[in-house]
């Protein structure tokens, strides 16, 4: 290759490497795990403000299902941009669709990638690895679609059961989850939450703690698992303790965000 042709080779790739246009079409043509996070940080967002969603809904509807995958390349990905787009959608599908347990969890009305989920596809399909919703966390579902499958973690990730607003008061709230802070948010919610719902009895040995606890327990790695968890949190051995669930409380308390 001769001096000239050189010379135009750099100067082409240097101009599509820092030419603004070339930057958003190449932006465009190949989402980041931070843009998808960041299309479902801001339609959690305007929900919160009671802006117009229907931009947001619509770009995100129109990702292909491949961008989907590959967008959300890592766990990380993959929990901050369904806990964003679950906790939003529970609130529209509540006061716009007007919808209600249980068919406010199993309505396929959430438009995403030309598909249109469940906040059950997103929870225990995506979230807990295709896990059946009453298999305790043991069981997983036989019936997941393959769609389903390829979107869905790695690895379960009991932390999630603390960032999941189904709009009652017994849930714990809403927070705005983003790409680079994930494992910091989950742990600081997941503390919050055991911290003021779990209760110990010194002299009976009994632990009481949220029923969301004993509806995924396999998620906690069973009451072994459960007992190790809150004896970090509350730094002491919990073996020989016995473990209650609370009643939960499902009257709905819409809007709970946490403020940051």
């Amino acid at each position: 290759m001769g001096t000239i042709q050189i010379i135009f080779s750099l100067s082409i790739h240097w101009y599509i490497a820092f030419c603004p246009q070339f930057q958003q079409k190449n932006i465009a043509m190949q989402p980041t795990n931070l843009r998808l996070v960041e299309l479902s940080e801001q339609l959690l967002l305007f929900v919160k403000t009671k802006k117009e969603t229907q931009p947001i809904e619509k770009e995100i509807f129109n990702l292909s299902t491949d961008i989907l995958k590959d967008g959300l390349s890592d766990d990380n990905a993959k929990k901050t941009f369904w806990i964003n787009i679950y906790n939003a959608y529970y609130q529209l599908l509540y006061t716009r669709e007007q919808k209600r347990k249980p068919e406010i969890f199993t309505a396929k009305l959430i438009p995403i990638a030309n598909t249109h989920f469940s906040l059950d596809d997103v929870e225990h399909g995506i979230l807990r690895k295709y896990s059946w919703k009453y298999g305790l966390g043991y069981v997983k579902n036989i019936f997941a679609s393959s769609l389903i499958k390829k979107l869905a973690v790695e690895t379960i990730d009991y932390r999630i059961h603390f960032a999941l607003n189904c709009g009652a008061k017994s849930c714990p709230p809403i927070a705005f989850y983003r790409y680079e802070k994930i494992n910091e948010q989950l742990e600081k919610v997941t503390r919050s939450f055991l911290l003021a719902e779990t209760e110990i009895d010194q002299v009976k040995k009994q632990i009481y703690t949220s029923k969301i606890l004993g509806w995924f327990k396999g998620d906690f790695g069973g009451k072994k698992g459960i007992k190790n968890i809150l004896g970090n949190l509350f730094n002491q051995n919990l073996k020989d303790y016995t473990i209650s669930f609370k009643e939960y409380n499902w009257e709905a308390q819409m809007e709970n965000f946490l403020t940051e």
